[in-house]
């Protein structure tokens, strides 16, 4: 991803507020479904939903031509999204709105961990602090000792790795493979991977239930498009800034939709985890080297 300068930062800022609007309206549906339907189910009939929006892209699929090396990073990449997908909509039913969206921004410091380890990227001692310092903020929000930390934390905690994980392995593609091929390979993995766990917990949907999961395959395929979009009309570090009003929009919508509290310390704890990413987006424009800590709506559903 580059971090070029572009004439375009009116329509990038446009574009991602879209976006983030568009995935606060995924979270609003899956906490509306709640838990009348299995976390790993509800994720299994999104993603199979939405295949219907990859089959423009099954002719380049075929045509790829891909080695048995790059089958195998698609299935690992479609196995760690799955996992956290279903993780995801269980930590969604259980846990205020706000907790899950600051508790979502970790992701991007798990990549920076990861691409240091794994890719041979520079962890200068300013990213250190930076990842330091969101590590910080998720202790704020989770407050052991202070506050009861449910499953539904913890489910947050490992769903932000194993999507930083996606990212890592996504980005390594992305220098061998088509974009949209990438897209479309994670539709159809993650669909493969959590049909056994569905199947092993099945309950069998209502019609209201299935409509608010088409709805949700319908915004979350529109979400990565806008923000798409967004990226090709500014630089990250314009847009980056935009995408964290999502945070906000989380808690309004708890508030006046879901009856949920404010909760001052996981807001303050967001913050905090929102300023590091913004640091070491920052720093990769500066030094000029290709980015790799995604963007915080990169790793969305």
């Amino acid at each position: 991803m580059s971090t070029e300068t572009t004439s375009r930062p009116v329509v990038g800022v446009f574009w991602m507020l879209v976006t983030g609007l568009l995935f606060v309206g995924v979270t609003a549906l899956v906490k509306l479904l709640g838990p009348r339907v299995p976390a790993s189910e509800a994720a299994f009939l999104r993603y199979a939903m939405g295949v219907i929006f990859v089959i423009p892209m099954l002719r380049p699929l075929l045509r790829s031509g891909l080695t048995r090396r790059q089958w195998g990073l698609f299935a690992a990449r479609g196995l760690a999204h799955s996992f956290g997908v279903a993780l995801w909509f269980y930590a969604m039913a259980r846990i205020p709105i706000a907790d899950v969206t600051a508790m979502n921004f970790m992701s991007p410091i798990y990549v920076t961990l990861g691409a240091a380890f794994f890719l041979g990227e520079k962890l200068a001692a300013r990213r250190i602090l930076a990842v330091v310092l969101a590590l910080v903020g998720a202790l704020i929000i989770l407050r052991p000792g202070f506050r009861e930390i449910g499953p539904g934390h913890m489910a947050m905690l490992i769903t932000a790795l194993v999507f930083g994980a996606s990212y890592l392995l996504a980005k390594v593609l992305a220098t061998e493979v088509n974009a949209a091929v990438v897209v479309a390979m994670l539709s159809i993995f993650v669909s493969i991977g959590l049909a056994p766990m569905a199947i092993a917990n099945w309950v069998t949907p209502d019609a209201e239930a299935l409509f608010i999961l088409f709805c949700v395959a319908c915004a979350a395929t529109a979400g990565h498009y806008t923000m798409t979009l967004a990226f090709a009309a500014a630089p990250v570090t314009v847009t980056q800034p935009v995408s964290f009003l999502q945070l906000l929009w989380a808690v309004l919508l708890g508030y006046f939709v879901f009856g949920e509290g404010v909760d001052f310390w996981v807001i303050v704890g967001g913050l905090v985890i929102v300023g590091s990413v913004s640091f070491i987006t920052w720093r990769e424009a500066v030094l000029k080297r290709r980015m790799v800590t995604p963007p915080a709506l990169a790793t969305k559903v």
